[in-house]
């Protein structure tokens, strides 16, 4: 059981919803073709979730399949080495994949999916909930970003803290 912690919002849910619109009128631009939403586990599954219903709205009917990758087990800082704990089920070439990840901090974990999708044939773009770009440690940019942030660590839609805080509605920083 984690300890009760305080959160503050750093991103309201007004401003989640609007930014999702946004990020699926720019990826339906594409015009992406059999899109293959690969949502990276856990961190990102409420992000994805809205997303493919901003993409439905942008006239997309996206297909979606799931990656566990981890670099942080129980901890707040990356342990440098990403571990695939699920594999995406679904044949990937030749397929417009949109991989979707909460937050682009190191770049390893996103990094480490899109190498992997990309050598199994799929045509890549990546979208992040989230970036914080002083922290990158791989050179890698992704596609679509939600929002900029400053280097706090966050929780809430989506994200946790040892397995807390992934239900809040918003996106906040602990305190």
């Amino acid at each position: 059981m984690t300890q009760e912690r305080n959160v503050s919002v750093l991103i309201d849910e007004a401003k989640i919803a609007a930014r999702n619109s946004e990020i699926a009128q720019e990826i339906a631009k594409t015009n992406p073709k059999g899109l293959l939403v690969v949502a990276i586990l856990k961190g990102s599954f409420m992000f994805a979730a809205d997303l493919m219903r901003a993409l439905h709205h942008a006239g997309l009917m996206p297909q979606v399949e799931f990656m566990h990758l981890s670099s942080y087990r129980d901890a707040t800082v990356s342990s440098g080495q990403v571990v695939i704990l699920k594999d995406v089920e679904s044949d990937v070439r030749d397929r417009d994949v949109l991989l979707i990840d909460d937050i682009l901090e190191s770049g390893r974990t996103i990094a480490f999916a899109k190498d992997l999708l990309a050598a199994r044939g799929a045509r890549v773009m990546t979208c992040c909930l989230l970036e914080k770009p002083g922290k990158r440690a791989v050179s890698i940019a992704a596609d679509h970003v939600g929002f900029v942030i400053p280097d706090k660590f966050v929780v809430g839609y989506g994200m946790d803290v040892a397995h807390s805080y992934r239900q809040l509605p918003f996106i906040g920083v602990v305190e």
